[in-house]
């Protein structure tokens, strides 16, 4: 295998690395994102029971 070939596997493998761990980090972003709202409204809820 020549150098131009090596050197263009090795760019994919990379490149699909990154990608990959770009969509973990976005799912996880989702998730976090989620749960702030979760704890928001669950926030709410109890400043709402504690005032009546």
């Amino acid at each position: 295998m020549n150098s131009k070939k090596l050197a263009a596997a090795a760019a994919v493998l990379m490149a699909v690395a990154t990608l990959s761990s770009c969509g973990n980090t976005i799912r996880g972003m989702g998730k976090d994102a989620a749960n702030t709202v979760n704890a928001t409204e669950d926030a709410g809820h109890r400043v709402k029971r504690a005032a009546q």
